[in-house]
């Protein structure tokens, strides 16, 4: 060990870690078992601001059901603040895709949190006796429900951006739809000339198809605001204090805004995967839609000479010849 490490051990042994790093050797050995995609967690910063949200959620739950000592819960609270506004995302280096269905991320935030609490509290990083990675900042948890229930926090606010987004881009096309609502053209089926539309009732009916997504990305929030905390490694709540899933849930619906709530069945909401494949048939169908305006916009535009060319979308890029 040398004056820029500390040592830190678990039950494998012991590893150096660097004094700046706020990872400890869990994180570590993360570092050198899942080398797998090359990002890091630290490159979806919802997915770390959701994991501060559910470990300060779990601290003040433990706090109000007197298993966390009160001076601790409150450093591991300020601690997972700072973490949620951005702070220590460079700290985030394990792997998105790594083997123990999400320990390894589990532990980069335990460590991580409970290192900017020692610090908080007067203490070196590494002094675990006063603010342990697993005793304090895990506590009541398991990755089995920590892990999912930020990745569902993460999931939910990342769909807001997405939605607003898809919402502008409807909104633009009935704003096109009004625009171009004097404007006669040809309505054709199989290519072949059929009856007279107006351009503003085909960028109309673009606007409605978009419209309809924002309910189905609506419905899937919903599903995804439905979560397992509390219920630690398999849904039987071991090692929880009684009332501790509820109260849980209470203080993330407080810390995030989202309107979560606790699943009824625990063991089942712990293993099941439906809310994420209803969400991908979700934004496939909507793919699917954009690409069919994509192609009827890319036709309409053909020409300029011997296509259709019955609108005319700006140039941005010249030809390679």
């Amino acid at each position: 060990m040398t004056p820029s490490t500390r040592l830190e051990h678990d039950f494998l042994g012991e590893l150096p870690i660097p004094n700046d790093a706020y990872y400890g050797i869990q994180t570590s050995r993360a570092l050198e078992n899942f080398y797998i995609t090359g990002i890091p967690i630290k490159a979806e910063p919802l997915f770390v601001q959701a994991l501060a949200y559910v470990k300060k959620g779990a601290a003040l739950a433990n706090k109000e059901l007197g298993v966390l000592d009160p001076t601790i819960a409150d450093y591991i609270a300020q601690a997972c603040d700072r973490v949620a506004s951005g702070e220590f995302d460079n700290q985030f280096l394990t792997d998105m895709i790594q083997g123990g269905a999400g320990t390894s991320v589990n532990m980069n935030a335990n460590e991580v949190i409970a290192n900017v609490a020692l610090e908080l509290m007067g203490h070196q990083k590494g002094e675990y006796q006063y603010c342990h990675p697993n005793n304090h900042v895990n506590c009541s948890q398991s990755t089995n429900d920590a892990y999912p229930t930020a990745f569902r926090i993460a999931l939910n606010n990342k769909l807001v951006g997405y939605r607003d987004t898809l919402s502008l881009l409807a909104d633009a096309f009935f704003a096109k739809g009004q625009e171009f609502h004097n404007v006669l053209k040809m309505g054709r089926t199989q290519l072949q000339d059929a009856v007279p539309m107006s351009m503003g009732d085909e960028f109309n009916a673009f606007a409605t198809n978009l419209r309809e997504e924002l309910l189905r990305i609506d419905d899937s929030r919903r599903l995804i605001a439905e979560i397992n905390m509390g219920a630690t490694a398999i849904g039987t709540g071991v090692n929880t204090p009684p009332g501790y899933a509820g109260l849980v849930t209470k203080h993330l619906r407080q810390i995030t805004g989202l309107d979560l709530s606790l699943a009824g069945d625990l063991i089942e909401a712990t293993y099941d995967t439906g809310a994420y494949v209803q969400l991908s048939g979700v934004l496939k169908r909507t793919a699917v839609k954009l690409s069919k305006i994509c192609n009827d916009l890319r036709l309409l535009a053909s020409g300029p000479r011997t296509g259709i060319f019955e609108i005319n979308l700006p140039a941005l890029q010249p030809g390679s010849s």
